[in-house]
């Protein structure tokens, strides 16, 4: 999908203000899949003994926190 703006593509061209309760259980399953990918990333990451293993689950973990923070983040602007 294109972006616009450098935005995430969830909160490309979204017109209304409020999120409508479908909408909004989406975006909760979202964060909640993101939540757990990062805490199931960081648990490998501490557990690998292979450095370049760590630093890839280290990263992963980011990557997903990102995520987690961009839904997060979408949801404030929509109150």
């Amino acid at each position: 999908m294109q972006q616009n703006n450098n935005k995430p593509w969830f909160m490309d061209g979204g017109q209304s203000s409020k999120i409508k309760g479908g909408d909004l259980t989406t975006v909760q399953d979202e964060m909640y899949s993101e939540a757990l990918a990062y805490k199931k990333c960081k648990v490998y990451a501490s557990r690998f003994n292979d450095p370049a293993l760590q630093s890839m689950a280290a990263s992963h973990a980011e990557h997903h926190r990102q995520h987690f923070d961009a839904l997060q983040n979408y949801l404030g602007s929509k109150q």
